[in-house]
C-alpha cells in the first residue's frame, strides 16, 4: 500500500508541476492602440493573460511623437502659418497593476502629446495642438520582458479653422 501510495503522490506532484509551468506563461491575448481626436492623446489598451494569481506587473506604453502647436487669433484663426512650431519627442506612459485570480490583466496606459517647448504666442493669442502623430508604437510588459508593437496613430488637423497651418 506504502508503494502504491508513494507512486500516486508522485505522479500527482509531477501533473501539478507541469500544469503550473504552463499556466504561468505570459503574453497578450489582444493589444490595441487608439488617438483621442480631442486632446490629442494617445492610448494603448491590452489583455494580458499566462501572469500567475495575484503577481504584479509593470508596463510601459511608449512612441515617438511629433506635435505641431500654432497661435490661434480671438476670431479662432492662426494668423500667420509662420506662427506656428514643431515638436518631436519620445513619450510614454508607466504603470502597475495587479492580476486576477485567473492570472490575466486587463487594462490601459494614456500617454499625453509631447509639450511645445520653448514656443509661445504674442499677447491676444492663445496656443493651441494643431496636430500630433505617434510612431514606432510599443506596449511593453516589463516585468516579464515581453512586448508587442502597435499601429502608428496620427490626428490629422484638430483644430478646424487653422487647416492651412496642418
Amino acid at each position: 500500500m506504502n508503494i502504491v501510495k508513494s507512486c500516486w503522490i508522485a505522479a500527482s506532484a509531477t501533473v501539478l508541476g507541469t500544469s503550473l509551468a504552463f499556466a504561468i506563461s505570459p503574453h497578450f491575448l489582444r493589444a490595441s492602440d487608439s488617438i483621442d481626436f480631442d486632446t490629442g492623446e494617445f492610448t494603448c489598451s491590452w489583455k494580458e493573460v499566462g501572469l500567475g494569481n495575484n503577481a504584479l506587473i509593470t508596463y510601459v506604453c511608449s512612441a515617438s511623437a511629433t506635435a505641431t502647436f500654432v497661435c490661434i487669433n480671438h476670431g479662432g484663426r492662426n494668423p500667420s502659418a509662420a506662427n506656428k512650431t514643431t515638436v518631436e519627442a519620445d513619450v510614454g506612459a508607466t504603470g502597475t497593476f495587479p492580476s486576477t485570480k485567473n492570472g490575466s490583466i486587463t487594462a490601459s496606459l494614456t500617454v499625453e502629446p509631447p509639450g511645445p517647448g520653448e514656443f509661445s504666442c504674442p499677447p491676444g493669442q492663445s496656443m493651441g495642438l494643431a496636430q500630433v502623430s505617434y510612431t514606432n508604437v510599443l506596449l511593453t510588459d516589463t516585468t516579464n520582458g515581453i512586448a508587442v508593437a502597435l499601429a502608428d496613430q496620427s490626428t490629422g488637423c484638430l483644430l478646424p479653422n487653422v487647416v492651412e497651418a496642418c
